[in-house]
């Protein structure tokens, strides 16, 4: 196991995430406190054995960032090749929430942009209304002006 320097204490799963994986897993049964830790302990390490191996494999392959692929061939070179078929059927359930996410999100932000802009011509419509108001009541003055002339010059 890895030495418990300060910064290994901070990288550990959280006890609330073992204490429910332990309750879904063997709901009857009781699991002593020393036990949860020891579950937590194993389970950090497991989490730094598979992370640095495949870091490795990324840097090995002169890439900068771990993908699926590199955990994938790390669970195979580390002898943990039973689990890489639950481990592909959970990144496809994870891309396709991922994906679903993304969906709602752009859908959301049409509708937002469409709403804005079915406003912004309200807006407009609004604004050229107000605008042939007092144009409209400026020409109508104008005319009742001028026709109010020609009277008075029919009086002369």
């Amino acid at each position: 196991m890895a030495s418990s320097s300060g910064n290994d204490d901070d990288l550990t799963i959280p006890r609330a995430a073992i204490n429910k994986m332990i309750k879904e897993t063997l709901p009857n049964v009781r699991v002593a406190n020393d036990a949860r830790e020891l579950v937590v302990n194993c389970c950090t390490e497991f989490i730094h054995l598979i992370s640095s191996e495949a870091n490795e494999i990324c840097n090995k392959s002169e890439k900068k960032t771990i993908s699926p692929e590199h955990v994938i061939q790390a669970l195979e070179s580390l002898g943990f090749g039973s689990y890489i078929s639950e481990v592909k059927e959970v990144l496809q359930e994870c891309k396709t929430v991922a994906l679903k996410r993304r969906k709602a999100i752009f859908a959301q932000a049409r509708q937002q942009q469409a709403e804005l802009a079915q406003q912004e011509g309200l807006q407009m419509q609004q604004a050229a209304q107000q605008a042939q108001l007092p144009a409209a009541s400026a020409s109508a003055s104008n005319q009742a002006g001028s026709s109010q002339d020609e009277d008075d010059e029919d009086d002369i």
